[in-house]
């Protein structure tokens, strides 16, 4: 085993970005553990990936910034999470479904008037950012400004460009403390911030800037929330059969959403440390080594998934890993499902058939994202009958 990592791979490299989930896959068949100087190490394969993500005393979360509660361990991550938990409650995520329908209604009844759509500019995008502000309490028409942070933070990201990531934080905090501000009157609304800040850990409420890091953190989510959708409602537009089986069968939406999102995620990856030095595929990580959880390229493992290329809505659910796995699964899971579940329906309701009338390879983010930039559509009505 080597004590000294090698660059093994580049994910910034254009033949990279041109196809992140075909080049994970020739690395997860190729290089499985790889090193790199932007990601660190990598993990590639469904059995490594669930053995970091479960194992919170060799792959730690915690980061030097509050992050609550993604960027904590036990025991700070257990008693975040457990106060966080009542705001993502199968009773909270229901009374908020009917607004997302409104507000998908609302978008799909101005862009069903026209026979072509880009969708992801007329509906995945406002959509997803509309109903975030919905959900913490914050104006609906901001939601541009929420999807240039998100879209900002994942430039920043990719660019390891610090300063501009920096700027971009300290707006988002402006913006959330003056909220605050106007909030800590004992108000009893039932929108996330209210939730916030009448939520308490040990004994005492959270302060401003955790409430921001928590918020950012779920904004950024909503990043993914697009990407997923866009996804999706691609893998529908290029399987007319799968898309007419889950229009006649609006049941099988949950396994259809599950299934497209295991075959083409919508996010590359999230990060841990190692702890200790750990044996991993033949390759030493080292203690305080980044290491970078591939998950697009984990649920497309062959050995953990036959036949990954295929959409199997009977297929086994239990090992997707699209939410992640472990005491860090997503806890905005059960609102992220909900999100989806209902644009794809009112899509669905809304049309008899939609069909890709765009490039067959349309552009893609780049890492941490695996969404699209643009999906035009063809819309057919559907027939009143």
């Amino acid at each position: 085993m080597t004590d000294h990592p090698t660059n093994d791979w580049d994910p910034r490299d254009p033949t990279v970005l041109e196809d992140q989930r075909a080049a994970y896959d020739r690395m997860r068949d190729r290089r499985p553990v790889a090193h790199s100087d932007f990601l660190g190490w990598s993990l590639f394969r469904h059995a490594d990936v669930t053995a970091a993500a479960t194992d919170h005393e060799r792959f730690r979360s915690a980061t030097r910034r509050t992050a609550v509660p993604n960027g904590m361990d036990p025991p700070d991550h257990t008693t975040y999470r457990a106060a966080l938990q009542p705001a993502f409650t199968p009773e909270a995520i229901g009374r908020f479904a009917e607004r997302c329908a409104e507000i998908a209604g609302s978008l799909l009844d101005r862009a069903t008037r026209e026979e072509s759509v880009e969708i992801i500019a007329d509906l995945v995008n406002p959509y997803a950012h509309q109903a975030v502000c919905a959900f913490m309490g914050w104006p609906v028409e901001d939601w541009n400004r929420v999807s240039r942070w998100t879209h900002g933070n994942q430039e920043a990201a990719f660019k390891r460009d610090r300063e501009a990531g920096a700027a971009l934080a300290a707006e988002f905090a402006a913006y959330v403390t003056a909220i605050l501000e106007a909030r800590r009157d004992g108000s009893e609304a039932i929108d996330l911030m209210g939730t916030l800040v009448r939520t308490a850990v040990d004994g005492r409420a959270l302060t401003d800037e955790e409430i921001v890091s928590a918020l950012r953190t779920w904004t950024a989510g909503h990043g993914t929330v697009a990407g997923a959708l866009g996804l999706v409602i691609r893998a529908l537009a290029e399987d007319i059969a799968l898309q007419d089986r889950v229009r006649a069968e609006p049941g099988l939406i949950d396994a259809a959403i599950d299934e497209i999102l295991r075959a083409d995620g919508p996010l590359v990856s999230n990060n841990r440390t190692a702890a200790v030095d750990v044996a991993v595929g033949g390759r030493t990580i080292r203690a305080g080594d980044r290491v970078s959880l591939m998950w697009i390229a984990a649920n497309r493992d062959p050995e953990a998934v036959d036949d990954p290329d295929a959409i199997d809505l009977d297929r086994d659910r239990s090992g997707n890993l699209l939410f992640g796995t472990g005491i860090h699964r997503c806890l905005g899971e059960p609102l992220a499902r909900m999100e989806l579940r209902v644009a794809v329906a009112e899509l669905l309701r809304r049309t008899g058939r939609f069909e890709i009338i765009g490039p067959a390879q349309p552009a893609r983010h780049v890492y941490p994202s695996n969404g699209l930039w643009a999906l035009p559509l063809r819309l057919r009505a559907r027939d009143p009958s």
